[in-house]
Parts: C-alpha cells; structure tokens; sequence
C-alpha cells in the first residue's frame, strides 16, 4: 500500500518550501510590478478545421477509445495572461477569466473575441487573483454568470448580470473564505442539481483543512444567493473537507462529483467526492487507507501532474497538469477511474483549464505566464482538441 503518513518534520518542511517559493515569487513579482507594460489585447483565431461550438443532438466527438489519440484542431486564443477560467453560455460561446489582469472576454470560438469586462475588486498576488467563472443554469432567463475572485480581504463568490456582450458590476454572494499568496482553489461548477459547487483552498494553512467552521480547504454547495444548499451534510456551505487545494471539478453522466487536487511532496489526486466526507489533508497525502479519510481513486507523482482544470466527456475524464505539461485522459467506469494516460507532455507548458464544449470537443488553456511557466511566443493560449 502507497500511504504517506506525515509527520511533524514533514510538514514543517513541506510548508517551508512552499512559504520559501511563495516569497521568491512575490519578491520577482513586485521588482517587475513597476516595470510591467498594461497588458495587450489577445488575438482571436479561427482553429485549423474549426465549426462553431454551437451546442447540438449530434456532438461531433466520437468516445474517445486506447488506441485513439486526442488531436489538436487549432487555438481559440493566443497572447492571453493566465486565462484561469473558462464557461459556455448557452449558445455555444464562452467567457475566459485572466487571474493577473482581472479581464474576462467573450470569446466564439471561430475568431472572434472581445474584453467585456474587468473585475476591479479582485486583487492578484500570487496562486490569487480573478480565478474561476461559471454560467447560471437558468441563463436564458437571469443573465447570470458567477466568478471566483481574491479581493484585499477574502476570497468570495461574485454574481454578475452578462447581458449585451458586457459584464455587469459583481456583487458578493458568498464572502468571508480564507485568502493566501498559495492555495486559495477557485474553481466553480454548477451540479445537475442547480446548486454552485465551489473549490477552496487551505491557503498555506494546513490545518484549516480539518477545521469543518473554516471555508478554506473545501468543496461547498451553494445556493445562486450564495446561501448553504439544502441537504449540505452539516448546514453549512461546507459539502465536503480535508482538502489541500482543489482546482478541478467535473460531473460525469450518472451525476457523481470528481476533484483534482494538488498534493504536497508526493502524490497528486483524482478524488470521488461523497457529501460530509473528509479527504484526509494534512493527516494523509495520497492512499491512506484509513477508516476517517477517503481514498483517491489515482494518484500521480507531484511533477507528473500539479493538477488543475477537469473536464468530463464521452465517459473519461481529462485533466490539465501544469508542473507535469501534459494532458491526461482517465478511463472512468462506474465508481471506479483507472488507467491514467498522458498526451502532448512537454508541447505545450504548462495546462491550466481544461472545459468540454457543447459541440464535444475540449478546450484548454496554458498557464506559461504565472512565473511558474517559460511562456513561448503567442502565450498564453486556448487550444481546441478533439478528445
């Protein structure tokens, strides 16, 4: 059996070396601050054998089978900066978050594009900033998208009107979730029930992970007022805890919840997500085996994977990795996720957003410009795949 039971020396390094990274990072990022040019316009491309995303009855993707590989239609986007979340609207366009700049854009996925919006209460620094975004599933007839963002006293949840190509001004929601230069989640999905799922992360500070009042280190379920959903297991926004840092959450077919979460030193998680169930950080990093924690279903080595975004489709799972540059399908059957395997490993840097458009196919963000990456000419950018 693969567990890591982490002891007190571990920690302390573990958080050493992540508030020692976290300081280098800042201290780069405020010697350029003054420096740094406002930031250019994106350019919006036609992909290579590209069709709109408009949603339809017969998706133009097949089931993805092992001796298939993905394939790259052409990129949506390039000379973005740090495009952290993604979301379609109805008919088949999507708006695309930048973490650092605050920028959200419409984008149509054959070329044109637009800046709608700039959410000005966000404040970047670090893994924060303006994270995820995801669409009212009563789009049609509220107007309303929801973001993810840091301001100067929290992470929150934002609600805003999107009518007429322009984003509204946001208004909080949820407030009061714990901010860090690290580890602050920030992904937002809608469930098949209606209710917002939203990731959040431990902020550096591994024990509000196993503190169930705390918001940090958590999946929660809300309402669209950013109310505790009915049927949350403690009456509170909380829905599941124990977790270091979630970025990725995708329903499958059938309704289940799965999570990528970023592990310390060892192992990286694809984990099935029950309600009131506890994940194990910072007692246990990967398979544990141990009755008060749950398992992940896979696990990888830290520099394979640094997961973030996942997209479900065509019964897999895909994952975007930033440390480990690659793109990774996992089989998913019933209950169970099994044979994990890695596509476009070191071509594109680093992958951050990884959404399933209505017409079938994935797009995918890079995330080359968050000081972490080696941006290359025209990063950062969305790619359209055929999974």
């Amino acid at each position: 059996m693969r567990a890591l039971r982490l002891v007190e020396r571990v920690r302390l390094v573990e958080r050493s070396r992540d508030l020692t990274l976290a300081l280098a990072v800042a201290l780069l990022l405020s010697a350029c601050q003054d420096e740094a040019p406002d930031p250019e316009m994106p350019s919006f491309t036609q992909p290579t054998d590209a069709t709109p995303s408009t949603p339809t009855d017969s998706p133009t993707s097949r089931e993805p089978s092992p001796d298939r590989s993905p394939r790259v239609l052409g990129t949506v986007a390039t000379d973005l900066r740090v495009p952290w979340g993604v979301a379609f609207l109805p008919d088949g366009t999507a708006l695309v978050t930048e973490r650092d700049t605050r920028r959200v854009f419409h984008l149509d996925g054959t070329g044109g594009g637009d800046q709608v919006g700039v959410v000005e209460q966000a404040a970047p620094e670090g893994e924060a900033g303006l994270l995820g975004i995801a669409v009212s599933p009563d789009y049609d007839s509220d107007q309303q998208v929801f973001l993810y963002a840091t301001t100067a006293e929290d992470n929150r949840v934002l609600r805003a009107p999107y009518e007429d190509g322009r984003l509204g001004e946001p208004e909080p929601i949820l407030t009061g979730i714990p901010k860090g230069f690290i580890h602050d989640g920030g992904r937002l999905a809608f469930g098949p029930d209606g209710f917002l799922y939203v990731s959040t992360g431990e902020t550096g500070d591994e024990g509000l992970a196993q503190d169930r009042e705390s918001l940090a280190g958590k999946i929660l379920r809300i309402t669209t007022d950013g109310d505790p959903a009915p049927g949350n297991p403690f009456g509170t926004p909380v829905w599941s805890w124990g977790h270091r840092n979630v970025q990725g959450l995708a329903f499958d077919d059938a309704g289940r919840l799965w999570a990528s979460e970023f592990g310390a030193q060892s192992f990286d998680e694809l984990n099935l997500i029950e309600p009131g169930a506890n994940y194990g950080w910072p007692e246990v990093e990967g398979k544990g085996g141990e009755p008060d924690f749950v398992d992940p279903l896979v696990t990888w080595p830290t520099s394979e994977a640094s997961p973030s975004g996942l997209a479900w489709t065509e019964g897999h799972l895909w994952l975007g990795a930033l440390m480990g540059e690659r793109l990774w399908r996992v089989d998913v059957a019933g209950r169970r996720a099994s044979n994990p395997t890695p596509f476009f490993v070191g071509r594109y840097g680093r992958l951050r957003s990884v959404v399933a458009a209505p017409d079938g196919t994935l797009w995918v963000s890079t995330s080359n410009h968050d000081g972490r990456g080696q941006p290359a000419e025209g990063d950062d950018r969305i790619l359209r795949i055929q999974p």
